[in-house]
């Protein structure tokens, strides 16, 4: 049975990554914090545990794990890059009052898809963000409307 570090590094090698202990560190966190995290909030944590990993580390390190596969950038208008592991195709929701991002299950637009494949534009890849109010942010909203 394989450990959760020998995982790590497997993965790590299967994708020509050197499993240095602040990359480690810093996947293993994403991996067991499934939000969009900033890589100031990342950098937060991983330092408090580990006072080696450097900002520069942290933000090394994050290149190194998207330019490999293994981390999705996020990158938002209006909105610092968040980072997370959850790297299969979907799209995004995004709070305009709190700024919580949600992930949204992948779906086809294709006759936008098939309009772009006709542009001359190369498309590498594509997402939707959605904007609007969060549940909870709706709530307080409509509470506010409610007393006046």
């Amino acid at each position: 049975m394989t450990s959760h570090r020998e995982a790590i590094v497997g993965t790590f090698s299967a994708r020509g990554l050197r499993c240095t202990p602040q990359r480690y560190v810093l996947f293993d966190y994403l991996r067991r914090h499934p939000s969009h995290l900033t890589a100031d909030e990342i950098f937060r944590t991983v330092n408090s545990r580990d006072p080696r990993a450097s900002r520069a580390t942290v933000y090394n390190s994050l290149h190194a794990l998207v330019k490999a596969g293994l981390v999705r950038e996020v990158a938002l208008v209006g909105h610092a890059t968040h980072y997370e592991c959850h790297t299969e195709d979907h799209h995004h929701f995004v709070c305009g009052r709190c700024g919580r991002i949600d992930d949204v299950e992948w779906f086809d637009i294709p006759d936008v898809i098939q309009r772009a494949k006709l542009s001359p534009k190369n498309i590498r890849s594509w997402e939707l963000v959605l904007h609007g109010l969060c549940k909870s942010c709706a709530a307080q909203k409509k509470e506010r409307n409610a007393r006046g």
